[in-house]
Formats: structure tokens, C-alpha cells, sequence
């Protein structure tokens, strides 16, 4: 089969068996979907079968997948909700992981540079992987899964700045600059959307709904494509673009009438979950290298240690963010939950290598145990979470109340 066949015929095909294995194997213990994509990725790649090859349109896919993720993280984050003690508490913890991760990582390998960019790497959290998992459990109205939010988007938001002013091959004071330039754009855009009147726009968005015009659907593509498109022209990491369209999309399509706001979550859901976001988890599994990995006994050493530091430099200071009243179950599944980190050590340990800053078998190691946090630290913290004897107050509980700040 030709390399291009077999990627447009066995991606699909690995989306299909990862839902269905999700399902099959749920009835016995619940692993996030994931899991199962990055591992079908990786078997039938390069590292382990071959049957499906590193493609620059697989990897545009991805990326545009990619970017999907981080829209949906910032679309689903209810920013009233987290307001106050959750949002406070997850900024302070992420200043320290930011410090500790690259004060230690810098003690590990030696370099300053290489330091500071495992350091950035290290205080990520992927808000976007863990969402599905938290809705999947129905945890993201509880006061638990409001504290996971919180610190996921300050964990997702913060390393975007970071790279932005750090590794964006500017002087710190220019990329400040660039970096405020964008923030002024995406708020005047953020700023006018929040304002209301836009009647004509969701008449629109109304009567095209169930039609082949799908309206909300293109028009949330434009403005992902739009601040993207701006991040990449400014130097910035689309990331951020992506992230920022998100926040601009739900509070402008969030004026909708109820019903059509959730046939319109219903849709970029399909569009996110069922198509794009899924072709970046195959990819990161397909692009892994799992041999070169195996042959470095130096990458080999690493991986045990960046899970390890995953943990201490980003979980430990995420669990002092726990909302008033958990138990030593929820503390350590918040230090889970807040230690996974995949998409943006992707990102990093890209620009790393990129710029010769970061050797590839450092980079490696940093991915794998990315992929590892994600395969293993959402299940053990989701077990943590049903054996607490605080359960949290379930989305269909009136009587839900969020923290107080």
C-alpha cells in the first residue's frame, strides 16, 4: 500500500479502534481515550510495525489538531467559576514549577539554555487532554474539577507566554513587546465580543444551524486560522492564538440562545474531538521514536527522570491548590492530574531541536514521558478520585456551588 493510501486509509481506521477500545475496555476500567490513540499510533508507525509513515500532511493535520485542542481548552474554561482563591493559588503554584523545573532541570543537564527550555516544558499541563477526561467523569462542575481547570489553563497559558518571550529567538524586552502588541489585538477583539448587540450575528448563526451553511462552525475555523495566523506573522507560538480563540469565541458565541449554544458545543465537539484533536495524539504516537529512544542509554536514563521531575517540579506545587476541605486522595489526583503535560513539551522540544538547543535524545526522553504522564497519571488520578471520601457535587446537582475566592 502507498504511504499516502495507508495514512488516509489506517488514521481514520486507528481514531475508529481507539474509540472503540475506549468503550470495550471501559466496562472494566476507565483509561482516557488517549492513551489508546497514542498507543495505536505508535504500533503502527515507524518504531513498531511501519505501516503508517511521517507525512508533512499528516503533520500539517496534526498541528491544525493541535490547535484545535488549545481552542477547546480555552472555549470550555469558565472564567467566573475559577475567579478568586482557584485562579490565585494556580499562579502562584505555577511561578514556583516554573523556578524549581528549571533551576533543577538546569542541574541535570548542565546548560543554562537547555535547562530553561525542559524548565518551560516541565510546568505545562494539557488542559486540552484532561477536559474530555474531567467531562467523561463529571467532574467539571465540582469543586474539584474547577481547581483542575484553573490550574490546567494557568499550566497551559503560562508556558505560552514563557516560550513566547523566552524562546522566540528575540531580546526578552522586544518579545515583551510583541507578546503585548498581540495581547492588545486578541483584548480589543475580546473586549468588543463581551459587549453584546450582536443580534444580526446570531440571527445568523441561528438560521444557518442546521443547514449546510453551519455558519458558527466556519466562523469559529476563521477566527482559530485568523489568531493563529497572527501569532505564527508576530513570531508567537500559534499555540497562544489558538488558546485566545477560543476565550473570543465562547464569550461571543456564549450570547446565543440556550438551545442553539449547545447544538453549537455539540458541533465544534465533533469537529475537535472527532476529527482533528485525535489525528495529533495518532501522530504523536506515529512520529515517536521508539528505537532511537531504546539505543540511548543516556535518553533511557532521562525519561524515568523527566516523569519523576513531572511530577515534583509541576504536580507537587499544583496540589497546594486544592479546594478547601479534600483529602489526601484528592491532593495527590489534583498532583496528577496538574503533572500531565504532552502538547506543550511537543512544542517546546520542537523549537529545542530546531534551534540545536536541545539534542534529540533529551528531546526524546522529555516526549516520552510526556506521552507516559498521559497514558498513566489521568487513570491513577481518576481511581484516587472515586476511592475519596469526598466524592465532589456532581454537574447534575442544583446545589452545585463554586469556591469562593
Amino acid at each position: 500500500m502507498a504511504p499516502a493510501v495507508s495514512t488516509v486509509v489506517l488514521v481514520p481506521l486507528i481514531a475508529v479502534a481507539a474509540a472503540l477500545l475506549t468503550t470495550v475496555v471501559g466496562r472494566f476500567v476507565k483509561i482516557p481515550l488517549v492513551v489508546f490513540e497514542i498507543v495505536l499510533g505508535l504500533i503502527a508507525g515507524p518504531s513498531v510495525l511501519g505501516w503508517v509513515p511521517e507525512t508533512d500532511a499528516l503533520k500539517a493535520v496534526s498541528n491544525f489538531g493541535l490547535a484545535f485542542l488549545f481552542f477547546m481548552a480555552g472555549n470550555e474554561i469558565d472564567f467566573a467559576a475559577i475567579v478568586g482563591r482557584p485562579i490565585r493559588r494556580a499562579s502562584l503554584t505555577w511561578l514556583i514549577s516554573l523556578i524549581a523545573g528549571i533551576v533543577l532541570a538546569t542541574l541535570i543537564v548542565g546548560q543554562l539554555i537547555t535547562g530553561v527550555y525542559l524548565g518551560i516544558a516541565l510546568t505545562s499541563t494539557a488542559l486540552g487532554t484532561l477536559m474530555p477526561v474531567l467531562r467523561d467523569a463529571g467532574e467539571l462542575r465540582t469543586p474539584f474539577g474547577r481547581v483542575v481547570i484553573a490550574v490546567g489553563a494557568v499550566g497551559e497559558f503560562g508556558p505560552l507566554i514563557a516560550i513566547s518571550l523566552f524562546l522566540s529567538g528575540r531580546k526578552p524586552l522586544a518579545a515583551a513587546l510583541v507578546l503585548i502588541g498581540f495581547a492588545i489585538i486578541a483584548g480589543a477583539a475580546i473586549w468588543f465580543a463581551s459587549r453584546g448587540g450582536h443580534e444580526r450575528f446570531q440571527s445568523l448563526v441561528r438560521a444557518t444551524l442546521h443547514t449546510s451553511g453551519q455558519f458558527a462552525v466556519r466562523f469559529v475555523v476563521l477566527v482559530i486560522a485568523a489568531l493563529v495566523g497572527l501569532s505564527i506573522a508576530l513570531g508567537l507560538d500559534m499555540l497562544l492564538g489558538a488558546f485566545a480563540a477560543g476565550v473570543l469565541c465562547r464569550i461571543l458565541l456564549g450570547g446565543a440562545a440556550p438551545e442553539d449554544a449547545h447544538h453549537i458545543e455539540s458541533k465544534l465537539e465533533a469537529v475537535a474531538f472527532g476529527v482533528l484533536v485525535p489525528v495529533f495524539f495518532i501522530n504523536t504516537g506515529i512520529g515517536f521514536d521508539l528505537k532511537a529512544l531504546l539505543g540511548d542509554p543516556r535518553a533511557l536514563l532521562l525519561l524515568p527522570i523527566f516523569l519523576v521531575l513531572l511530577v515534583v517540579v509541576r504536580g507537587l506545587p499544583g496540589s497546594f491548590a486544592a479546594p478547601p476541605g479534600s483529602t489526601g486522595r484528592d491532593r495527590a489526583a489534583l498532583t496528577l492530574f496538574t503533572a500531565t503535560g504532552l502538547p506543550i513539551i511537543v512544542a517546546v522540544t520542537d523549537i529545542g531541536v530546531r534551534e540545536h538547543d536541545l539534542q534529540s535524545g533529551t528531546a526524546t526522553a522529555l516526549v516520552g514521558a510526556g506521552m507516559l504522564s498521559v497514558l498513566i497519571f489521568p487513570l491513577v488520578a481518576l481511581l484516587l478520585r472515586r476511592r475519596s471520601a469526598d466524592g465532589g457535587v456532581r454537574p447534575a446537582d442544583p446545589d452545585a456551588v463554586p469556591i469562593e475566592g
